[in-house]
């Protein structure tokens, strides 16, 4: 990641009015955002929520396809009601879901929100290039990632909403 964290991306959990802050990491796959959160987790420091570390840890390096969108709601499920506690007890966390569509965003803003905690959203760009050699490093390591194929690469990014204008959010490039 070519990019530092910009000084005024980093806010902590405020004690004193027992305020925290969600993270929001966005992003295509390969853009980086797990090596992003797991720096910003140090750096805040915040308890970091990585969708895919869960999906393999339950299901596998491989989920069968079948199954898939079923486990990774449950596994969304049961990240938030962690995430939500912390927030509720002044934890700052981090969230690398990828927040692919507006709604997801907006329904978890609106959460995070009802909590009485903060929101600061990073979206993260590099090209797809960039982001398929990646991808191919990590697949050609056992313990690495959940397994992408080049198929699934180009397929899942019609599902990918990038961020409107009106979303406000810190930017960070990664990689080019």
């Amino acid at each position: 990641m070519r990019s530092a964290i910009p000084p005024y991306a980093l806010q902590r959990c405020d004690f004193a009015t027992g305020m925290a802050t969600a993270h929001l990491i966005h992003g295509y796959l390969g853009a980086g955002k797990t090596t992003f959160a797991r720096r910003l987790e140090q750096e805040l420091p915040a308890i970091r929520f990585t969708h895919d570390e869960w999906m393999r840890a339950l299901y596998g390096r491989d989920p069968p396809e079948e199954r898939f969108a079923d486990d990774a709601r449950r596994v969304s499920g049961l990240m938030e009601s962690l995430w939500t506690r912390c927030l509720q007890l002044s934890v700052d966390v981090v969230l690398d879901s990828g927040f692919w569509s507006r709604e997801e965003r907006d329904r978890t803003r609106a959460l995070v929100g009802s909590l009485g905690a903060d929101v600061r959203l990073y979206r993260l760009t590099c090209p797809d290039e960039v982001a398929w050699a990646r991808i191919a490093a990590r697949n050609a390591t056992s313990d690495a990632g959940l397994h992408i194929a080049p198929n699934t690469f180009a397929t899942l990014k019609a599902r990918f909403q990038p961020l409107d204008e009106d979303e406000a959010r810190v930017e960070v490039v990664s990689g080019g």
